[in-house]
């Protein structure tokens, strides 16, 4: 080897960590086959040889990092093995650099067109091709190390993707066993009010369903509708601090037990006051109103029209439609036709006329409700 030559591969690296690069020379011409590998055997590579186009296509794998490709060969060109390359997506990155015999513009351009990386003429000057060829290596190394980079980013980004996942999987679950053991508090306070007032389960349940229903039938969203069905319930709770004598008396009581009993709304307002739950608060508004009247006699604070939050005259209706159709220790349950023209009576005196109107207008579907929770209970039971 020259001093020139040796200066010169003295100074080209061999690959990251000293990694041999492995180049495929193509030519159908076997001394300057051979001539093309000695050279690029001598700058520390690895060298592939294949003949002709075919050979050449069925010998390029994953580890060529560069092909040195003959322009004119019988059958399969270079050119159109430069174009069959690049179409297939896990070649398009691979340098090539076109060897060709003629010093024709014509060639140059088409060989950059097809997509070729680079060209070298004939006779090849072999200093020029350690420069092109360390180049091309070069950049194929970077563009190895940034597509390394990229998988392995894209995996990092799918383990931290399937942890936050993961993560969030895990604590939806655990705000969903909340909210549950939270519904699960609340309804077993009420439970504890109604049994005192020898209510039952069911009471709770129609209470709830009633109350949802006609706000969805009213207009309100499903998230408004849904909190209303869950904090119906809570209506009566105050009931809890009414005394025993007075709250499950058979007789009927005396004014001065009547001024007790209503107490339990604003009772029922401080249990379930200062509460940071949604439901809580909607069942404390309801707690407080569910015993206004639209004509501002009801109690505890007698307010009067739409100073009565609506969730309350939703309440009033669904409460008052289930006490009618309910048997009670002092009268038999009422028929849907006698509850229906009873509350339809006191539109605009009781009743928010709206709300009513509402509710009159989806009779059937209350009627059929109840129907359907009275057979659920009854099935429970036997």
């Amino acid at each position: 080897m020259s001093p020139a030559r040796e200066r010169l591969t003295a100074t080209l690296p061999e690959g990251d960590g000293g990694k041999v690069r492995r180049v495929l020379v193509v030519d159908d011409d076997p001394s300057i086959r051979r001539a093309l590998t000695r050279t690029m055997s001598q700058f520390g590579h690895e060298v592939v040889e294949a003949e002709n186009g075919p050979e050449a296509l069925a010998k390029i794998d994953d580890g060529i990092d560069l092909v040195l490709l003959d322009v004119n060969m019988p059958g399969l060109g270079g050119f159109e093995v430069v174009e069959r390359l690049r179409q297939d997506p896990r070649r398009r990155d691979v340098p090539i650099m076109m060897v060709t015999g003629e010093d024709d513009a014509r060639n140059w351009r088409r060989a950059l067109d097809v997509g070729a990386s680079d060209f070298i003429s004939k006779p090849v000057n072999m200093l020029e091709l350690a420069l092109r060829s360390t180049w091309l290596l070069t950049m194929k190394s970077a563009s190895d190390e940034l597509r390394a980079h990229r998988r392995d980013l894209e995996h990092l980004v799918d383990q931290r993707t399937a942890a936050l996942r993961q993560a969030l999987t895990e604590t939806a679950e655990a705000q969903r066993r909340t909210w549950e053991a939270h519904l699960d508090t609340v309804r077993r306070l009420v439970l504890a009010a109604e049994y005192r007032d020898e209510g039952t389960a069911a009471h709770i349940e129609r209470i709830g369903q009633y109350s949802g229903m006609l706000a969805r039938m009213h207009g309100l969203d499903a998230d408004e509708a849904q909190l209303i069905e869950l904090a119906a319930p809570m209506h009566d709770v105050g009931k809890i601090g009414i005394p025993d004598q007075i709250l499950r008396k058979k007789g009927p009581l005396t004014e001065a037990e009547w001024e007790i009993m209503r107490q339990h709304p604003a009772i029922g307002g401080s249990i379930l006051e200062g509460s940071p739950s949604p439901v809580v608060q909607a069942g404390r508004t309801i707690a407080l109103g569910h015993h206004e009247r639209w004509d501002g006699r009801g109690y505890p604070h007698g307010l009067q029209g739409g100073a009565i939050p609506l969730h309350a005259r939703i309440c009033t209706v669904a409460d008052v439609f289930d006490a009618l159709t309910t048997d009670r220790p002092y009268r038999a349950r009422w028929s849907f036709v006698q509850a229906f023209e009873l509350m339809g009576a006191d539109r605009g005196r009781q009743f928010d006329p709206d709300v009513l109107a509402t509710f009159l207008q989806h009779r059937d579907t209350f009627a059929a409700t109840w129907e359907r929770l009275t057979h659920a209970v009854d099935a429970a039971t036997a």
